[in-house]
């Protein structure tokens, strides 16, 4: 575990930005291509906003391969919808190709909708194990990240890439990649800031392991590396 601690949010996601073309020139120069999980909400928003502006040139972005690692079961129009908000913040000012991004698909049934995304990584990965060159995700304030929320039936998954599954406590289903599956990234990044992150930054990091009460403790990368992107206010609880 790598911790990247930051004096405020800019700083965040100005480092955060330029790990993920390090990684990426990295994965492009290897492999031919970068594949990249990411992650919703309004902290990532800032970071795809700022490299569309300022990294449009650092790499060559049409070898770049874009995934969710969740998304709220709502129409592909829905302001919720995780795959528009990142439309609108990073793949139209960058023009991605569309056959770079993969989004999961709502329009299907809940059991289909996750069958038909775990295919789509599948196929991308072909025979080789589905590893994403970096896995970014969130953190909630009661210790969720990806919709792997606490006392949900997908804590419990072992063998399924992407699972749907009923969230009580916002009352919809989401559809997500299981811990399986992100514990096999080569690089996992937990990325936020503010001190209302504190008190689960602390229970995922420090505290005895509970995965019903704190999902984020089952993210254990199986090869790669486990890098924490966060502000000193975030991280104000850790010993």
């Amino acid at each position: 575990m790598i911790l990247h601690v930051s004096k405020t949010s800019a700083e965040v996601i100005q480092s955060l930005a330029e790990f993920f073309i390090r990684t990426a020139q990295q994965a492009i120069q290897d492999n031919g291509r970068f594949t990249v999980s990411l992650s919703g909400g309004s902290s990532p928003k800032s970071l795809y906003e700022l490299l569309a502006a300022k990294y449009s040139n650092a790499i060559d972005w049409k070898k770049v391969y874009f995934f969710f690692g969740d998304e709220r079961y709502v129409p592909a129009d829905d302001e919720r919808y995780n795959g528009l908000m990142v439309d609108k913040a990073l793949f139209n000012p960058l023009q991605i190709p569309t056959q770079n991004i993969f989004k999961i698909d709502t329009s299907l049934d809940t059991s289909a909708s996750a069958k038909d995304y775990e295919d789509k990584i599948r196929g991308l990965f072909g025979d080789d194990k589905p590893a994403f060159d970096l896995m970014l995700l969130g953190l909630g304030d009661n210790s969720h990240t990806a919709s792997l929320f606490p006392h949900t039936t997908i804590l419990h998954e072992k063998t399924a890439l992407v699972k749907d599954v009923w969230v009580e406590e916002v009352g919809m289903y989401r559809i997500s990649m299981t811990a399986p599956l992100i514990n096999l990234s080569k690089n996992i990044v937990f990325f936020l800031f503010g001190k209302s992150k504190a008190p689960a930054v602390y229970n995922i990091i420090q505290r005895e392991q509970n995965i019903e009460e704190y999902p984020a403790q089952l993210i254990h990368p199986v090869a790669g590396t486990l890098h924490w992107f966060m502000d000193t206010e975030a991280a104000s609880d850790l010993k």
